[in-house]
């Protein structure tokens, strides 16, 4: 399999939006995508960008990403985080995921950051064995916690 790992362009991000969306529905949640490809243009390129992306390419169709972000920890200082390793599902098998975590690993080093961290849903054990194979420490002991958008809304009007 001859594929090629490069920075996303603006252009790409309509086959990366298709690989978030068969994402959302492998992990059972098919109507959670909310950004569109404009989103993912204007948050991502420019001298504002919120992300970075790494693109596997094959005959210049996109058969997976990684997305990325700076953020900071208390205890650590700058921290990479990985948002998304996606790899379409009939591409599998073939090193590409391995390849994208190895740039998402060379450009955290690149960076001078002191941890890089991600999650990985509980029941896929393909993924958690794929990244303790890796090195990776899986925390089980740790939860992640959100407020989507209504949460925000309704812990808002409890405070004001």
């Amino acid at each position: 399999m001859n594929y090629k790992i490069r920075k996303a362009a603006q252009k790409d991000m309509g086959q990366v939006l298709n690989l978030i969306t068969e994402l959302a529905v492998f992990e059972k949640e098919p109507d959670a995508v909310e950004i569109t490809e404009a989103d993912l243009k204007r948050k991502g390129f420019g001298s504002t960008a919120e992300f970075d992306c790494f693109v596997a390419v094959v005959d210049e169709k996109i058969i997976g990403i990684a997305l990325v972000y700076t953020r900071f920890s208390t205890w650590k200082g700058t921290v990479l985080h990985l948002e998304d390793l996606i790899i379409s599902k009939t591409m599998r098998g073939h090193g590409i995921g391995s390849a994208l975590l190895d740039q998402v690993i060379l450009y955290g080093a690149e960076l001078g950051v002191k941890r890089i961290c991600w999650e990985v849903i509980d029941w896929n054990t393909t993924a958690v064995d794929f990244y303790e194979r890796k090195g990776a420490r899986v925390m089980r002991d740790w939860n992640v916690v959100q407020l989507d958008e209504q949460g925000i809304k309704n812990y808002i009007t409890k405070i004001n």
